[in-house]
């Protein structure tokens, strides 16, 4: 059988999975054909695609979810083959079967593997009879909030609440006792059916200091089956995952062995041809048990393929022409030590809550060896509320595992981010923490290390007030000339005609403001982006970048949004929201539980809020009278909206 016509694909997805497909597929000599909903017409992988289709809407369900405008896209942009990315239609299996009957190449797993595997309950089913070893749980058809509540009584609290369908914590929610069952099943199931179109939820045993460690299977069509090491995925934050190195710290080589023929077995067992992941959790005692598995490329194969010098999108490519796998699994290298950081827009100090807004700051570290970055966008795009937060992903690779420790973390220190809140201090706070260092990892780690992750903001000293005081100074539009540095005017003396040689600013930054009155003729000096501050015969150098009426300074390895303000309309503006709760991000109503005049107590849930696929809670901060709703729901509202009038008891 000749081997089946590949020069076009088209790539069904979004952000940075789609540009870095299409990196690989331009590299093979392939036409890349990128999708976008109405408000990702100028996203970068629209950009970087030599062709692209409209999709029309905004949200994921009028858009990336749509299979008869993909096939349409497909079709009409004379792609052959579509890949689908992770997340959206990556794992429906409905979506594999309507390529393969329009006559185009699926660039994953057969539609029967995706059934077998796609419901965690049937796939649990399946490694049972495998004689796979499971984590206690339930995984019935019955879905009624009783069946449930017996379950969990058989099982013990804590229990654990998944989505049958779908991954990357939609619809997984820890319940620490029968009170909060009733609520967090309720909202696992919207989660599910608005992530995945499928309510259906299972149950299992929480365990405790568990480590998530996942195996890299790949097939050809041929019966060849292999695996390609480990990754160890233990940090996680709300159930998904933050950090991913490999291999995983401390795995023996008899251990490594038999995860990864159990993932094969497992793979062969449903007929599986491409790039799959098996996950296992992985106990203190060494023994490992099968979550589920992922019918797809995972975010985290970067650091499978820097430890062993392979292109998984590359391979997905010519297995799907037919080609025999071109290793074997005693060829499979394993060199070195990779760590991977994912990088979200998101507010750590905020729950983890979405970040919405505009890019006005985005330097990426350096390229180099041992250094790669996987991301989607690019300075001046705008994040939406419709899609995952996932900026992109820093990959640092050393020949051991400290050394690719350091080589990241002086890659997170170079990165400048700003205009949104992201999570990329409380990145560099994890790779650069003793525990971490140590390789002491579970999926407790960030919990367990709270205060030292995500510390309460420290009072800014008066050496950082001054510096940026004089830095925004000398940003100041018409206080240089870089034209012509020789003319006076590109001096930093103080001399202004007819304006005073001292300089009056209210900053703010991080919550804090000061008000500082200094000479123009100070001791720093900004070159360029660098702040240069010369005191006591030494000589400081902070990156300082200007955006628009923010500077962004980096001081105590962390880059500092500072700017001006006016302290009586901000005195203005915090007694208007006194007593009233607002959106903490952009987002769309799902659910509005109360009415004007009810009394509620502290805690109670008042609105359900949708952002980015995830439910956010907005609950009563103390006991009151609803005086007044400014939401209903279906309704899409901005950050700092106000949603409800919350009046003291």
């Amino acid at each position: 059988m000749s081997a089946p016509v590949l020069t076009t694909l088209l790539v069904a997805n979004r952000g940075e999975i789609a540009c870095r497909v299409m990196r690989t597929a331009k590299a093979l000599g392939l036409t890349t054909v990128a999708v976008h909903s109405a408000i990702d017409r100028d996203a970068r992988h629209s950009r970087e695609a030599d062709i692209r289709v409209d999709l029309g809407g905004s949200k994921a369900a009028d858009s990336y979810l749509q299979i008869d405008k993909l096939i349409a896209a497909a079709k009409a942009s004379g792609a052959q083959a579509i890949h689908p990315g992770y997340g959206f239609l990556s794992e429906n299996a409905g979506f594999a079967r309507a390529i393969e009957a329009a006559g185009l190449i699926f660039l994953g797993p057969p539609a029967s593997a995706i059934d077998a595997m796609g419901s965690k309950s049937a796939a649990k089913a399946l490694m049972e009879t495998a004689g796979v070893p499971l984590v206690p749980g339930y995984h019935g058809e019955a879905q009624d909030l009783d069946t449930f509540r017996d379950a969990c009584e058989r099982i013990g609290y804590p229990v654990l609440l998944k989505a049958t369908a779908g991954g990357g914590g939609k619809g997984m929610k820890v319940v620490e006792d029968v009170s909060q069952l009733a609520e967090a099943l309720a909202s696992a199931q919207r989660e599910a059916q608005s992530s995945f179109g499928d309510s259906r939820m299972l149950v299992e045993k929480y365990l405790l200091k568990p480590r998530h460690v996942e195996i890299q299977v790949f097939a050809d069509q041929h019966g060849n089956c292999l695996y390609l090491n480990e990754r160890d995925c233990s940090i996680q934050r709300r159930h998904q995952k933050v950090v991913e190195e490999a291999p995983a710290p401390g795995l023996s080589p008899e251990l490594r062995r038999a995860m990864g023929e159990a993932a094969v077995r497992s793979a062969q067992a449903i007929g599986y041809v491409g790039a799959g992941t098996v996950e296992f959790l992985l106990d203190a005692r060494g023994e490992f048990f099968f979550m589920e598995m992922n019918t797809r490329l995972q975010v985290e194969h970067p650091v499978t393929e820097a430890i062993t010098g392979l292109d998984l999108v590359a391979w997905q490519i010519r297995v799907a022409r037919g080609e025999a796998l071109p290793i074997t699994q005693e060829q499979v290298p394993l060199n070195g030590h990779a760590i991977e950081v994912r990088l979200y827009a998101e507010d750590p100090s905020n729950d983890f809550l979405p970040a919405t807004g505009r890019l006005d700051l985005y330097r990426e570290s350096a390229a180099g060896p041992g250094r790669r970055v996987d991301s989607g966008v690019e300075e001046g795009d705008e994040i939406s509320p419709f899609y995952d937060p996932m900026l992109g992903k820093l990959i640092a690779w050393g020949e051991d595992r400290e050394q690719a420790r350091l080589r990241l973390l002086s890659m997170l220190d170079e990165f400048a981010i700003g205009g949104l809140k992201t999570n990329i201090n409380f990145l560099r706070r994890i790779i650069g923490h003793p525990a971490f260092a140590a390789a002491e990892l579970d999926t407790g780690f960030i919990p367990r290390y709270q205060e030292q992750l995500l510390p309460a903001p420290a009072a800014l000293g008066d050496d950082f007030w001054d510096a940026a005081a004089q830095a925004f100074a000398q940003s100041l539009p018409g206080t240089t000339r870089a034209d012509d540095p020789a003319s006076p005017w590109a001096l930093h003396s103080g001399l202004r005609t007819g304006l005073p040689r001292e300089i009056t600013l209210h900053l703010s930054c991080e919550g804090q403001d000061r008000a500082l009155t200094f000479g123009a003729g100070g001791s720093a000096k900004l070159l360029g982006e660098q702040l240069v501050i010369e005191q006591d015969g030494l000589r400081r150098q902070y990156r300082a970048i200007r955006r628009g009426d923010a500077l962004y300074l980096q001081w105590d390895g962390e880059l500092r949004r500072v700017e001006t303000y006016d302290p009586i309309s901000a005195v203005e503006a915090s007694h208007s929201h006194q007593g009233g709760l607002t959106a903490p991000m952009n987002g769309s109503i799902v659910r509005v539980l109360v009415e004007p005049g009810q009394a509620v107590e502290a805690g109670t849930q008042l609105v359900v809020l949708e952002a980015m696929k995830m439910e956010h809670s907005i609950r009563a901060p103390h006991a009151g009278v609803i005086k007044a709703l400014y939401c209903q729901e279906g309704e899409m509202v901005s950050e700092g909206s106000a949603l409800v009038e919350l009046e003291d008891a």
